[in-house]
């Protein structure tokens, strides 16, 4: 059990993003999503190389992060990736101790432990590197009760759209190049205990054109779930080859967020110009045959164009977005599960169909 609890963690602390634009990103967040705004960082509170606004929704926390001059990392990163996930932010009670055990393991160190201080207590931070330019940070805030860390001080504009009913984070995938998910599978198992939860490969997930495999690395509280995808060979190019074609390397695919009325979640999303996938309408004429017994009406689902799926658990709802910036790269997923524990293996052929109409579209299939 040792090797199983050597690193306890709470769940996701938050999510980070470089962007171009912070100020602008961050209003899209609260109009398009209705994340609220939490706190802020930047010249006003003495950051002289970035700007970041802090958003919350349930228990997802979005840190929307920009460079302020071009001699910056940040500046750096979206250069090369464009607007991306940069920071998966772990929530844990000793970022000292996650720190050591992880570097111990193997991990590259990202950030040693540092406190950092203000009136409103002490955060301790550490951090390491995992795919891509992708970097975990430990984040222990026990001691801390201030609007988000410090450096940050309350951001509490007029402007608050209401929330649609996200509530955490159910899963965050990444993508990483030809034959390198074992890797990363190995890497998750080793330096931070996870185990294997699922596996698919590209007899699971494959249409005529495009293929791929991913495995669902689970912590052991399974409040933190990162499936790792790699391409298969397919006719064509993936999503998961163009992906990383224009994000210029492995990186953070998507974010899964979760939600307990997925109806009433996507329906304001989508009066707010989300833009979510289409399924076609022969998806519909054979699932009920493939799922059986649901609460929901078909006919409304068919509507918003929501998938279903069922596992030995139960079952689950879910629907993707278009990519959320121009380059095919980072978008999310919205999920309800009634029981199901699984990942909608059966919805992803009309899902890779829906991608490569998209993908048909932009010319990159």
């Amino acid at each position: 059990m040792e090797q199983k609890n050597f690193l306890p963690l709470k769940g996701t602390d938050y999510v980070e993003f470089y962007v171009g634009n912070a100020k602008q990103a961050a209003h899209y967040y609260q109009s398009a999503f209705g994340f609220q705004p939490v706190a802020y960082a930047g010249l006003e509170t003495g950051m002289k190389d970035r700007a970041s606004y802090v958003l919350r929704q349930g228990k997802i926390t979005f840190v929307i992060t920009t460079a302020l001059i071009p001699e910056s990392p940040i500046a750096e990163h979206h250069k090369i990736h464009g607007d991306g996930i940069k920071t998966i932010a772990l929530w844990v009670d000793d970022a000292r101790k996650a720190w050591k055990e992880t570097t111990d393991r193997g991990a590259r160190s990202y950030m040693e432990p540092k406190p950092i201080i203000d009136e409103y207590g002490e955060v301790i931070l550490s951090g390491i590197h995992t795919y891509g330019d992708t970097v975990h940070v430990f984040v222990d805030r026990k001691n801390y009760f201030g609007p988000f860390m410090p450096g940050f001080r309350k951001w509490d504009p007029e402007y608050k759209p209401s929330d649609v009913g996200l509530q955490f984070v159910d899963h965050i995938v990444g993508n990483v190049g030809w034959g390198e998910m074992n890797k990363w599978v190995a890497f998750y198992g080793k330096v931070l205990g996870f185990e294997q939860l699922i596996s698919f490969d590209d007899k699971d997930i494959s249409t005529d054109y495009t293929a791929l495999m991913s495995k669902v690395m689970v912590n052991n509280n399974m409040r933190i779930k990162f499936p790792i995808n790699e391409p298969a060979e397919g006719k064509k190019k993936s999503q998961i080859e163009e992906y990383i074609e224009f994000y210029r390397g492995s990186g953070a695919q998507h974010v899964a967020m979760a939600t307990d009325n997925i109806i009433k979640t996507i329906g304001e999303l989508k009066k707010r110009g989300v833009e979510f996938l289409h399924v076609p309408d022969t998806y519909y004429e054979s699932v009920i045959d493939r799922v059986k017994e649901i609460d929901e009406d078909i006919e409304i689902l068919k509507k918003l164009r929501i998938l279903i799926d069922r596992d030995e658990d139960g079952y689950l709802l879910q629907l993707f977005t278009k990519p959320v910036e121009d380059r095919p790269t980072v978008f999310f997923e919205i999920i309800q599960r009634k029981g199901a524990k699984s990942f909608g293996k059966g919805n992803f052929k009309a899902l890779f169909e829906a991608i490569e109409l998209e993908q048909s579209n932009r010319g990159t299939l």
